[in-house]
């Protein structure tokens, strides 16, 4: 059982996390036509295309901070749309958080959640219950960081936290749309899930996935 990761392992798990997306981007853009512009599926699988590029190019040595940072700039220059800020902001803010670890175990792996969870919420301006992507990530980075301080290790904490992300993802379902597009839907947004609420929990599920897959 893997008890922490090294950038190598990272890069492996930034891998499978565009694959991932672009499985998955039928079903996001489909999830998006119900309350938005119907894109959500296609803006993920362009951005995370570019970080999938971009990844070729990048040398394990860099550490952390630095991989995130390149990706970081691989997606939003590639995306445009209020994803593409808030997922660079993500990046950028979990790769400071860990950039003096050469590894991260499940304390480690809260430190980047936290942070880039936290990011996302300064950027996007969002609060819990506005029907976004927040409602995922802050539960999700809020269960790894109370795993992590039960002295869990890497992947039972993980587990927890991709298990957290899904219910929480489900969650949106029940929310009034208060932010973008969707909010202009009024009462009408409510009985749908979230498509930015869903790509998170793909994303944290295909970490948890990864990781519980390597040697």
């Amino acid at each position: 059982m893997k008890e922490s990761i090294d950038t190598k392992n990272f890069i492996t798990i930034l891998n499978n996390i565009c694959e991932t997306i672009e499985k998955e981007k039928d079903y996001l853009s489909e999830l998006d036509r119900a309350i938005g512009d119907g894109d959500h599926g296609v803006t993920m699988s362009i951005g995370w295309t570019a970080v999938k590029e971009k990844l070729n190019d990048i040398n394990p040595e860099d550490g952390f901070q630095k991989i995130c940072t390149q990706i970081a700039s691989s997606f939003l220059s590639a995306v445009g749309a209020s994803a593409g800020p808030l997922y660079a902001t993500a990046l950028m803010r979990g790769g400071m958080a860990v950039k003096d670890l050469d590894i991260l175990d499940a304390e480690g792996f809260a430190k980047f959640l936290d942070a880039a969870a936290k990011g996302i919420k300064e950027r996007g301006k969002a609060e819990i219950g506005d029907k976004t992507m927040l409602d995922v990530w802050i539960p999700a980075s809020e269960e790894m960081n109370q795993k992590a301080n039960e002295g869990k290790n890497l992947i039972s904490s993980l587990q927890s936290t991709a298990e957290k992300a899904e219910n929480a993802m489900n969650e949106t379902k029940n929310l009034l749309s208060k932010k973008g597009r969707s909010s202009k839907l009024g009462e009408r947004s409510i009985g749908h899930i979230d498509p930015g609420a869903a790509s998170s929990f793909i994303i944290i599920k295909s970490i948890y996935e990864s990781i519980k897959n390597m040697n």
